[in-house]
């Protein structure tokens, strides 16, 4: 088994097409049938399927890929680490959800780019549910996830920060007026939500299925902008992390409810593959990630409570306690 064949076949497996497949690898398209054949020869076994014009891989194909993918991952690695020794270089392909990209890693990639001016990131959006697929794939590096610590055999993952979510609604919604916001209270109201492979989308699932709670209707959005335009335009009640909403929380526009039921608050992870080496450059943006945003540095509006006074419920005095920002 020869690199140049692994290399072909990762293209053809992307691009499946012959003739962009050896555009992409700066070959002949003859010679992309011949070590394609000469490696489904050496193993055994078909690894696309030829229907008419179109190219699929086989079952046998894509169980390889991501071995495949690994083994010129590891190759080219090793070469790095020959040509740079320690110094962080080359390119990182990492995931990330719209809302940590926008609101927590602006001050990261600043710091990054001045210290390891080498190294080029590229993001690219993903799926909770694909996340560890990607990883094996080869096609993301690391990846930051919000949601539950992921516990996987397949992975490292780091915890670097808690995230406070919030149901907020505009100010002039009917339940802003309840002093706390109970899971009973959600049923028959409109819900504006991100799709369902989100992390804290699906602990409010649970929460609504476990306890037969059912809304008038939910709408998914791909953006959270989206979602905060239409809860400020009173469409519905909102979810999302509490930094999402530092801007609108603090000029009042929009309210952000005290929840009083099971905890909906996530955590931001950074993740990698168990058998991808950590190279000096995923180190390094490892390292800058924890130290510009470290979870006891954090502040959100729920951490900056107020004395307020409110009257007891028999009339007798007042009391002073503690509530949330809302």
């Amino acid at each position: 088994m020869e690199v140049r064949q692994l290399e072909i076949f990762c293209a053809l497996a992307n691009e499946l097409n012959f003739t962009r497949t050896a555009e992409r690898v700066h070959t002949v398209q003859s010679n992309v049938t011949t070590q394609i054949k000469a490696l489904e020869q050496e193993l055994g076994v078909p690894l696309f399927d030829r229907l008419a014009k179109h190219v699929v891989l086989t079952d046998a194909g894509r169980s390889f890929l991501p071995y495949a993918t690994r083994a010129l991952a590891t190759m080219d690695e090793g070469k790095q680490l020959l040509i740079s020794g320690s110094e962080p270089v080359g390119t990182l392909c990492i995931g990330s959800p719209e809302s940590v990209l926008t609101y927590r890693l602006p001050a990261v990639l600043d710091r990054f780019r001045i210290l390891y001016p080498k190294v080029e990131l590229r993001f690219r959006p993903h799926w909770h549910e694909a996340l560890i697929e990607s990883l094996e794939s080869g096609d993301l590096d690391m990846a930051i996830s919000m949601g539950e610590t992921i516990r996987a055999e397949k992975v490292h993952a780091v915890r670097l920060c808690g995230e406070k979510v919030l149901l907020f609604a505009h100010p002039a919604h009917p339940l802003v007026a309840k002093e706390v916001l109970r899971p009973a209270d959600l049923t028959g109201q409109v819900l504006l939500l991100t799709e369902s492979g989100c992390g804290y989308r699906k602990k409010l699932d649970d929460v609504l299925a476990t306890l037969n709670i059912k809304p008038e209707g939910t709408t998914e959005f791909t953006s959270v902008e989206a979602i905060k335009q239409c809860v400020m335009a009173g469409m519905g009640l909102g979810l999302l992390p509490e930094i999402v909403l530092m801007k609108e929380l603090t000029a009042g526009l929009v309210t952000g409810f005290q929840w009083d039921g099971p905890d909906l608050d996530i955590a931001t992870n950074i993740l990698w593959h168990r058998d991808k080496w950590l190279s000096p450059a995923m180190k390094a943006f490892l390292d800058t990630l924890k130290e510009t945003i470290p979870e006891d540095r954090i502040e959100t509006p729920s951490k900056r409570r107020s004395a307020t006074k409110l009257r007891d419920s028999d009339g007798s005095g007042s009391r002073l306690v503690e509530s949330a920002f809302v």
